[in-house]
């Protein structure tokens, strides 16, 4: 059996949903508490369902004590179905509205009636549907409103998704090699960023983890630079930022490589960034907080001449998403986990001049922090 199999959608799905009943019955102080969960990420990680959703938000779980069903509908139903066997989720394609769904589901529970029953959505629910669901149950029904329960719950990865996430960092490495080898001056942002997605998605990746960056010069003092008709050109640095997707988790990588040898002010930022993400890696462990890990690399970056040069927060989750939590960044005092994943990519950027990033990603462990990214750290020149 393998790490893939191990915990596959009967026995992952049937673990899913106990965690959030567990902690709905601990944030409810024992009173029942059902949920409806629209997040298309969040019901995919509780179904542990392969292969049935796409980006679209046309789901709602309904999770109580009582009864696990998921509304869909005919475009997904079939998919839906077949992936729930010999898990505890039902599958409902009746054509309603959502809130219809979940009062229907509502009334022909046991929860009905029952003093200090209610029910529970999701802070991110649209106030579209939340109008909905009030008007689809009695005026004196309570509502209530979870605060990212099930980000949190997937914070901590189970093995599997680790897995899941090497393997998608695997094409992503292999990604790099490949475009180091194809860029050259001369080229445009564009053309690179075509060649790598493209590379990416012939060499096994399901999808992109998020829009591909490339850029030169100028532009990559931009973070989130949109690549464009800027040409590559001898003494400018690259900024690469990019990841793949399998069996439905991302990747995460950021390298910076420079065409002809770096001098003076450039030279001196790579070594830098590079000294701020490895001694961020070195550090990481449970029970450090996402606030002084950033805190670090910014001790850092300001030691080598760059202080206030990042503007961005150091790190942040990945799994299912791209941006997951928790964060590396000043606004997280909270303890990191074993089983957390977490990027590190301390930045320098120069407006007019240059900019450059170095990122990884991996997970933390009992006693440190595991690096997926296997591509080098050293000077990478074409």
């Amino acid at each position: 059996m393998t790490v893939f199999d191990e915990l596959h959608n009967p026995v992952a799905c049937e673990w899913h949903i106990g965690q959030l009943l567990r902690t709905m019955n601990q944030l409810r102080d024992g009173r029942p508490s059902p949920m409806v969960v629209r997040d298309t990420s969040n019901i995919r990680w509780l179904t542990a369902f392969d292969g049935v959703f796409d980006d679209e938000q046309a789901h709602a779980l309904y999770v109580a004590p009582d009864r696990v069903v998921l509304h869909t509908d005919s475009r997904y139903a079939k998919a839906c179905e077949q992936a729930a066997r010999r898990t505890p989720v039902r599958v409902d394609e009746t054509r309603e509205s959502h809130a219809s769904f979940v009062a229907r589901q509502w009334m022909g529970s046991w929860l009905h009636g029952m003093p200090g029953a209610e029910l529970q959505i999701e802070d991110t629910i649209t106030l579209a549907e939340y109008r909905a669901l009030q008007k689809a149950f009695p005026a004196e029904f309570s509502i209530g409103e979870t605060d990212g329960v099930v980000r949190r719950l997937r914070a901590v990865k189970e093995r599997y998704e680790v897995a899941r996430m090497k393997g998608a960092q695997s094409i992503t490495d292999a990604a790099f090699s490949h475009i180091v080898e194809f860029m050259r001056p001369g080229m445009m942002e564009r053309e690179v960023q075509l060649e790598l997605d493209e590379w990416m998605l012939r060499h096994g990746a399901q999808g992109l983890a998020f829009a591909t960056i490339v850029a030169t010069g100028e532009n990559a003092a931009n973070p989130h630079a949109v690549p464009g008709i800027a040409m590559l050109e001898a003494g400018q640095c690259v900024v690469l930022d990019f990841g793949a997707k399998s069996y439905g988790y991302c990747s995460d990588m950021t390298r910076t490589v420079f065409l002809g040898e770096p001098e003076g002010q450039m030279r001196d930022a790579w070594r830098t960034v590079r000294e701020a993400n490895e001694t961020v890696e070195a550090m990481l462990a449970p029970g450090v907080t996402g606030k002084e890990a950033h805190e670090r690399a910014e001790a850092v970056l300001a030691a080598g001449g760059f202080a206030g040069a990042m503007g961005h927060g150091l790190g942040h989750g990945v799994g299912l998403d791209i941006h997951e939590e928790p964060v590396l960044s000043t606004r997280n005092d909270e303890p990191l986990a074993a089983g957390n994943v977490v990027t590190v990519e301390p930045g320098i950027y120069l407006p007019g001049k240059f900019g450059m990033r170095l990122e990884d990603f991996g997970v933390i462990t009992d006693d440190g922090f595991e690096v997926f990214t296997k591509s080098t750290h050293d000077l990478v020149v074409i």
